[in-house]
């Protein structure tokens, strides 16, 4: 999504930022297997896993879990006047790649890859 939203010249308006709902990884950098994929796009994965946090209800926006189990956990942790700034990614559930091979990874990020150009066009008409 970075990289779109840069490539659109709207990165002075969008801010982009990364969160989990667990703490499986806090501060380990991207999973090897995803920074090839992302290579092999030109893409270069930047930054370290972090949780997120009760602030991030309040700064951002939207908030873009990339599943219902994801959406579910932070409906449960958003605090309820923020619940509105949660919506899924796409219209069905991008799968976890971690625990499949190395084309999982591919898979999942040409799947995140076109919604994300999607939400970027909701976010223009909006």
């Amino acid at each position: 999504m970075r990289r779109l939203v840069d490539d659109a010249g709207l990165s002075d308006e969008i801010e982009v930022d990364g969160a989990g709902t667990g703490a499986w990884h806090i501060g380990e950098p991207p999973d090897e297997r995803a920074s090839a994929a992302a290579d092999r796009r030109g893409i270069t994965l930047t930054g370290v896993a972090r949780q997120i946090t009760a602030d991030d209800f309040y700064e951002f926006d939207l908030i873009v879990p990339v599943d219902t189990e994801n959406l579910q956990r932070l409906r449960r942790v958003a605090p309820i006047e923020t619940r509105g700034r949660l919506r899924l990614l796409d219209t069905v559930d991008i799968p976890d790649p971690y625990y499949g091979g190395a084309d999982g990874f591919d898979d999942v990020l040409d799947q995140v890859t076109k919604a994300c150009e999607r939400l970027l066009d909701d976010l223009r008409q909006d």
